[in-house]
């Protein structure tokens, strides 16, 4: 058997910096091994630790000084080491990726039949990228099982048994070999290079190979246009996010009652404004009539969306979904369509209530082998349908299920994805061919726009493949409003599955109350960041059980740090890459303010910050700030909480 860990080394984010042209500028930054490849590479190691006689190779694409990453694997226990790299390979998009790793794979033996003994292991995520898709677009090219959010793994007679993350619990699974697997940063630690180790790594050689090597043509590789070679997405523009977030309102006072008395005091008070500046109306923008317009449809038309159905309901995020997937639907040709794929065991009875919501059209699959997501004959449902209706975009949330869903999708239907969006508009996008200087406008298009680098930048992503497919961050977009009396059309659909479609089981599903939902209904959420660890933030529940003894809907959250070591589940994590939320009021606590929780909670009404740190950058996304030790905050705090006052919100 071989174990092969896919690693990532990226810039230390800190010093990331995002270009002009939408791309990671790393030419000045220091780099790591991205965090979440790390656990990867421990989980191969712990799978080796239970089969002795495997083997550990590490692959990586990137540029040449990706080696320095190699050689840390290599110091950790790792036999052999390769390195795609080559300069064609600049701007490919995620999908471009995991064909180019898949060639790598492929070139080194691995792929040529299901009776293989192999296991592919990778981080859930890149900390420069976030998108959670190329693990599953490798699965999808190499034709063989996957998991993704994995926290820990084991070999069990012949087959993986892995326990996988998921909204509000997690599932035990069961892989047959070969398969793929992406892990979480709260699994084993990543064990340290002894020095004997790293002097012997530096020893074994690292072998670079181009893409003529492994038999990759440039079709689908770099930046893309339609009728030229590329990736099937490019980021067509990068625009400033500015925050509009007045500064705070800083509490005074010499010990935690005083600091507390003027907090009551500020929030009475009301928060600082700022002046805002009335916009000018922007000019319609003329069409240039000599300008060749195409639509590069190809005769795709209609919106298609996934329902997930979690404890026989559909989730939040997926009513969400109905909300752009209408609007696109009207900003397109009169008549565009917006159809919702549903599948489950005994679930049409839920078909009302997405029509209810927005759907034109729900295709009902009901299999009482689909009871629960399976990640396998989910993507290849989907595949039938867009072969059969042959949508021009798919929508799908966030969700664990939906990160893995949508990128393996994409690689059935060629078409890339846009991951975590909190814009989905329909634009244009013009082109200038280099040699023959002629302009051409592709429209309609679908404009995906999603943060980078936290929440400073916003990239609009197009694609030129139909169906153009996107993810859209949970707590986004409102629910659309429900009207019982709409008319739509529901559907039965039977697909053609193959057993090979269900190679992977559930062993057991565990949710528990999970606080998902009620971080979407929340009017106040307490949310704890590394500085509340001590206490495994406890007085963070205190708070926010005290607030609920006084009828507010309130609810806990935590930041990521928290979730990767083990003190909160994911369904809580706020952030880029867990959940989007807009409380009334948002409490940080302990929180430094990165970049990528700030995008989580920035939407909040009003946010009060305690921080021992002045410094912190969580002040500057603040609107009343404590500067303090929150153990002695917020005790002090819940004792005027239980005395009646509630951050100023009303209680009925």
């Amino acid at each position: 058997m071989t174990i092969i860990s896919l690693m990532k080394q990226v810039p230390l984010p800190s010093e990331m910096r995002m270009g002009d042209d939408g791309l990671m500028d790393r030419t000045k930054a220091k780099s790591i091994i991205n965090v979440d490849c790390q656990y990867a590479l421990e989980a191969g190691l712990q799978i080796k630790n239970e089969y002795p006689e495997a083997k550990l190779i590490v692959c990586s694409m990137g540029p040449p000084s990706f080696t320095e990453s190699l050689e840390n694997a290599l110091a950790m226990g790792y036999e052999e080491a390769y390195l795609l790299s080559d300069r064609r390979l600049g701007g490919s998009d995620t999908y471009a990726t995991g064909l180019a790793l898949s060639h790598l794979l492929k070139h080194l033996g691995f792929g040529k039949g299901q009776d293989e003994d192999f296991i592919i292991v990778a981080g859930r995520q890149t900390s420069d990228g976030d998108t959670a898709h190329v693990p599953s677009q490798v699965a999808e090219f190499m034709g063989i099982p996957q998991a993704t959010f994995i926290e820990t793994a084991d070999f069990v007679d012949g087959k993986i048994e892995a326990k996988r993350i998921i909204e509000g619990g997690y599932q035990m699974i069961r892989l047959p070999l070969p398969c793929a697997m992406s892990f979480t940063p709260t699994g084993i630690d990543p064990r340290r290079a002894t020095l004997s180790a790293a002097i012997r790594a530096r020893k074994t050689e690292i072998k670079m190979l181009d893409i003529d090597d492994v038999n990759l043509s440039t079709e689908f590789i770099g930046i893309g246009i339609p009728g030229e070679n590329g990736s099937p997405t490019i980021v067509s523009k990068v625009a400033t996010i500015k925050s509009e977030r007045a500064p705070a309102k800083i509490c005074e006072g010499h010990n935690e009652i005083e600091l507390v008395d003027s907090l009551l005091a500020n929030i009475k008070e009301g928060k600082n404004t700022i002046e805002v500046k009335e916009k000018k109306a922007k000019k319609a923008k003329k069409v240039d009539d000599s300008i060749k317009r195409v639509d590069f449809r190809k005769g795709s038309s209609g919106i298609l969306t996934w329902a997930e159905v979690v404890k026989g309901e559909i989730s939040r995020p997926s009513l969400e979904l109905l909300t752009p997937a209408r609007d696109l639907a009207n900003s397109l040709e009169e008549g565009t369509t917006v159809t919702t794929v549903l599948i489950g065991k005994d679930v049409g009875d839920l078909a009302k209530e997405l029509i209810a919501h927005g759907a034109d059209e729900v295709i009902v699959v009901d299999d009482e082998r689909l009871e629960e997501y399976r990640i396998l004959p989910f993507s290849e449902i989907f595949s039938q349908v867009i072969e059969e209706r042959n949508p021009e975009i798919a929508l799908f949330a966030a969700t664990t299920a939906g990160r893995e869903l949508a990128p393996r999708i994409g690689v059935k239907r060629g078409s890339g994805v846009t991951a975590d969006c909190t814009q989905l508009l329909i634009g244009e996008h013009k082109h200038r061919n280099k040699e023959t200087k002629e302009q051409v406008v592709y429209a309609p298009i679908l404009e995906s726009r999603r943060p980078t680098y936290g929440e400073s930048k916003l990239a609009t992503i197009i694609g030129f493949v139909c169906p153009q497919i996107s993810t859209a961050r949970a707590g986004t977009f409102e629910v659309p409003q429900k009207d019982e009396n709409r008319e739509g059309k529901i559907t039965p659909f039977t697909p053609k599955l193959e057993e090979k479609e269900f190679a992977s089981e559930i062993i057991e599903t565990v949710i528990g109350e999970g606080g998902m939902q009620g971080l979407f209904d929340a009017d106040i959420i307490v949310a704890g960041g590394r500085g509340t660890a001590n206490d495994g933030m406890k007085l963070v529940k205190d708070l926010a059980a005290a607030l609920k003894d006084q009828g507010v809907n309130a609810e806990w959250a935590a930041t990521r740090v928290m979730v990767d070591e083990g003190v909160s589940e994911y369904a809580r994590q706020i952030g880029q890459t867990g959940k989007t939320v807009r409380p009334k009021v948002y409490i940080a606590v302990g929180v430094s303010g990165a970049v990528q929780h700030i995008a989580g909670m920035k939407e909040s009404d009003t946010i009060v910050a305690i921080n021992n740190n002045a410094k912190e950058t969580i002040f500057s996304n603040a609107d009343f700030a404590i500067v303090g030790d929150y153990s002695d905050i917020l005790p002090e705090l819940i004792d005027r909480v239980k005395t009646g006052f509630t951050f100023g919100l009303e209680v009925k």
